[in-house]
């Protein structure tokens, strides 16, 4: 896969789920991208109704900070928590 990294890269949430019952993948996505809309790699999962099913790649997810890709404040407090 080809990217081009000046790019403006986000780490953030896209909804998915049913009605009243969602749930997320955690993404890497351009900026420009909707919420729902293509991505270019799946960094893990979170279940808002379940705390304790929280899935992050941290080294994927290291990785593509230090490319530049800036995680949403809601990743970035999904990271912190995991990690403890």
């Amino acid at each position: 896969m080809d990217i081009n990294y000046h790019m403006s890269l986000k780490i953030r949430l896209q909804r998915c789920g049913s009605k009243n019952n969602p749930k997320y993948k955690i993404v890497l996505t351009e900026n420009h991208y909707p919420r729902d809309g293509k991505f270019i790699e799946l960094i893990g999962s979170f279940d808002p109704k379940n705390s304790d099913k929280i899935n992050i790649n941290i080294e994927r997810c290291k990785y593509w900070i230090l490319k530049g890709a800036k995680p949403t404040l809601t990743v970035k407090n999904l990271i912190k928590n995991n990690k403890n």
